[in-house]
């Protein structure tokens, strides 16, 4: 009996099984061959981005300060996004990399084919005391003499303006949104009133009545907002300064800008907080016909983006695809804010 006849003996029901048979298999041939192609790519693009120069025109490693240059040249360090000393969780997007960017400034101070330094500014700000740090790193390469220019991107706000203030140029795209100088602490919750009414009664035992101080399970006190603005103040009055140093301005000047308003660039120039207006490349061409550098290379010095198959596969790429995982990263940060604090030069606009 041939494969035919075989065929035309077989009932209904066996034509719906073997077809049934076929077709979960082709599914499972297709899934297989689609992961497979999936699995590759990745791996691919994993091995891509751990051979990423660590510079454009040659550079720094995040591990080693050596730079080798055989011509004059310009250096550019972007700092985007908040001034943190730390990368946080997977769930965070964060591109400032700040011991690259202290490593990268130590760097070029002890490289003396470098003849100048572009901050290319793109941040709300950070927190006092990283921003600070890389303040007093900028003040350091100056004192090698070397022009230093800030380039200002969409927003270079509070600890952003910061960081900019002892440049020797403050140019600002047109559209740039600057200023914010001030201080906030994080946000205060008072759950107090809410676990009473389900019947949740809360108690930490302290060494003392301010140990406990900022818990969202107890009531803050008088004596403890004095303690806070305390330190708020403290670290406003040292923005002041570095403002009203950087902008030979009287701190009183400074004052009466510093109210936490974020400016445009337009109102920015008008008082006084950045010299002009313009693009980063008319930042370039500034620094060179201001200092005669013209001959000058521009080296842009940029982080390694170390990335492998698992920080792929459960990195910032995956997750913030997911709507599901930004509502799940508010809920955290919402909770993280009841229980810890930073004190930042920060501003609440996001442009």
């Amino acid at each position: 009996m041939n494969e035919n006849q075989d065929k035309q003996n077989m009932s209904y029901d066996d034509y719906k099984v073997e077809a049934k048979e076929n077709k979960g298999k082709k599914r499972i041939n297709k899934g297989l061959i689609i992961f497979i192609v999936i699995v590759i790519a990745v791996v691919l693009l994993g091995v891509s981005c751990n051979r990423t120069m660590v510079t454009i025109m040659g550079g720094v490693s995040e591990t080693g300060n050596n730079i080798d240059y055989s011509d004059d040249y310009i250096a550019v360090i972007n700092v985007e996004g908040t001034i943190a000393d730390s990368a946080g969780s997977i769930l965070e997007t964060e591109t400032y990399n700040h011991q690259f960017t202290m490593d990268a400034i130590d760097a070029i101070i002890a490289d003396k084919e470098n003849k100048g330094l572009i901050t290319q500014v793109n941040s709300p700000g950070g927190s006092v005391y990283t921003s600070d740090e890389l303040y007093l790193k900028i003040l350091k390469y100056k004192e090698t003499g070397r022009p230093v220019y800030s380039a200002m991107g969409s927003m270079a706000a509070s600890g952003g303006y910061y960081i900019s203030a002892p440049s020797d140029k403050i140019i600002a795209n047109r559209n740039c949104w600057t200023g914010s100088i001030g201080v906030k602490i994080g946000t205060i919750y008072d759950t107090t009133e809410l676990l009473k009414k389900v019947g949740i009664e809360a108690e930490t035992i302290t060494s003392g009545d301010n140990k406990n101080m900022g818990s969202s399970y107890e009531e803050i006190t008088e004596e403890q907002k004095e303690i806070y603005q305390g330190l708020v103040d403290e670290a406003y009055e040292q923005f002041v300064e570095i403002v009203a140093s950087g902008r030979n301005m009287s701190t009183k000047r400074v004052k009466s800008l510093a109210d936490g308003r974020i400016y445009t660039a337009k109102q920015a120039l008008e008082n006084g907080l950045v010299d002009d207006i313009g693009d980063y490349d008319y930042a370039i061409d500034a620094m060179m016909s201001d200092n005669s550098l013209k001959e000058c290379d521009i080296n842009y010095l940029i982080p390694e983006k170390e990335t492998d198959l698992f920080s792929f596969l459960t990195g910032s790429a995956l997750f913030n695809s997911s709507s599901l995982a930004s509502e799940y990263k508010e809920i955290l940060d919402f909770v993280g804010k009841s229980e810890s604090f930073t004190v930042t030069y920060m501003s609440n606009a996001i442009k």
